[in-house]
């Protein structure tokens, strides 16, 4: 069981098609937005030639207007995995959503059961005083869940007040302890890391093909469908900047723009995630380097782990 991990435009689907069409594998795609039918162009789907030879799991299930979450992702990969194991066929897992990666190694974080009250009493006080000040508040009491929670995420910046308040512990020592046990499965990790300026060089040149390839005529395309789209769709790097271009709000340059930004924010956070995975095997990727020496490097990297 291999799991290929690495920030959004590494170069991590590639190297997870040619492993799985040499060794015969089918590949479980570890991303958040690759779930959703008829979003093809913006979360960068594998081509169909590709998904004719080498089959995947995990894309096209769902809806644009439903809503997913990772645990429900978490509960297909995990029947998907068992059914592919069943047939003796080797299994490559590939993404770059790290809380969906991080579940699929270690299961999923519970915590403490809700409090209504407290969790009302919180959400109070956001609307009062302002998300940015509950984000303040975390950044004094838990700093390291602070870093990793955006300061306009209400839901995980509320639950993790609300886990302070309920047990005087942060939530990211709690995590930690969960964090300390064993993966669910026996994976080997194999992360691909670039240096940064290559690293926004190639989202840069990705942003400009998606665009060149129709990502305009794919918005407007589901915005036309019967069932508007979900609150998960509608906020996805692509999508969000080309509605708001489409209503009016911004000109196509300042979208694009907008979505090599976030893009690359996103790259970012994905790194700090990525940073504290145990057991990853790196290789650090040149610029230019050609897919065969990769692909080669790979392999024998897994010979050497094995």
């Amino acid at each position: 069981m291999i799991l290929i991990l690495g920030v959004t435009s590494s170069g991590k689907g590639r190297l997870a098609f040619d492993l799985a069409e040499t060794i015969g594998a089918e590949i479980i795609s570890v991303d958040s937005m690759k779930v959703y039918r008829r979003m093809d162009i913006g979360t960068a789907k594998p081509p169909e030639e590709a998904r004719r030879r080498v089959k995947y799991h995990l894309i096209d299930i769902v809806e644009p207007s439903d809503s997913f979450s990772v645990w429900l992702f978490l509960d297909a990969a995990l029947a998907d995995i068992a059914q592919i194991k069943r047939s003796d066929t080797p299994v490559i897992a590939v993404g770059g959503t790290a809380l969906y990666v991080k579940a699929l190694l270690f299961g999923l974080f519970e915590g403490p059961g809700t409090d209504a009250q407290v969790r009302e009493e919180i959400k109070a006080r956001a609307e009062a005083e302002g998300l940015e000040k509950l984000h303040e508040e975390l950044s004094v009491i838990d700093p390291a869940a602070a870093e990793r929670i955006s300061p306009n995420d209400a839901r995980r910046i509320i639950r993790a007040i609300e886990v302070y308040q309920l047990t005087g512990k942060p939530i990211s020592s709690l995590q930690q302890q969960f964090d300390s046990g064993e993966p669910l499965h026996n994976w080997t990790i194999i992360g691909l890391r670039r240096e940064k300026t290559d690293a926004s060089g190639r989202i840069n040149r990705r942003v400009k093909k998606m665009l060149a390839e129709g990502l305009v005529d794919e918005v407007k395309g589901l915005l036309a469908e019967d069932e508007p789209l979900s609150k998960q769709a509608k906020s996805a790097i692509g999508y969000a900047e080309i509605i708001k271009y489409l209503n009016g709000n911004v000109s196509l340059d300042d979208a694009t723009e907008l979505i090599k930004k976030n893009t690359r924010r996103l790259a970012k956070h994905q790194r700090t995630w990525f940073k504290n995975f145990r057991n990853v095997n790196w290789l650090d990727i040149e610029e230019d380097e050609p897919q065969e020496r990769i692909f080669n490097r790979a392999k024998t990297l897994l010979k050497e782990v094995r």
